[in-house]
């Protein structure tokens, strides 16, 4: 089953074979989002897809970070929210390389507006533009 197929700028077409979801802002009791703690959830992310997939390259795409004109300003600064949901995928695709592999992966962590899989390229700013020639590695069955 194919969970969802991304077309990159480059015109490469990358296969979403398994993702993990989970809310960016779920386990905050206290306090509010600023820079500081968004800046931890992002490296929190890379580190947790890059243990979870330990063999395969890992590349974040860097969220789009706002702040609301009527957002909290407290001691931790002002309020700056990133995207609901945040996603650790694996991608695979033909080959990089002119060798005997198989094909080629690349685990992408993102963060997206909701839940919905189709549209990601249009959804997610910077993931069609992934240079996935640079990042991927080759591998065989």
């Amino acid at each position: 089953m194919l969970l969802t197929q991304v077309l990159l700028s480059s015109g490469r077409s990358i296969r979403l074979d398994e993702v993990k979801m989970s809310t960016t802002y779920g386990g905050m009791l206290e306090g509010y989002p600023n820079r500081r703690s968004n800046d931890w959830s992002v490296e929190h992310l890379r580190g947790a897809a890059a243990r979870q997939y330990p063999s395969i390259p890992v590349h974040l795409v860097e969220p789009v970070r706002e702040r609301p004109e009527d957002g909290h300003q407290g001691r931790m600064g002002p309020e700056e929210r990133l995207p609901p949901v945040r996603c650790v995928g694996l991608f695979s695709s033909y080959p990089v390389g002119r060798g005997t592999a198989d094909f080629s992966q690349l685990v992408v962590a993102w963060y997206q507006p909701g839940p919905e899989l189709s549209g990601l390229a249009e959804s997610v700013p910077g993931l069609a533009g992934l240079p996935w020639e640079e990042l991927a590695q080759d591998c065989e069955y």
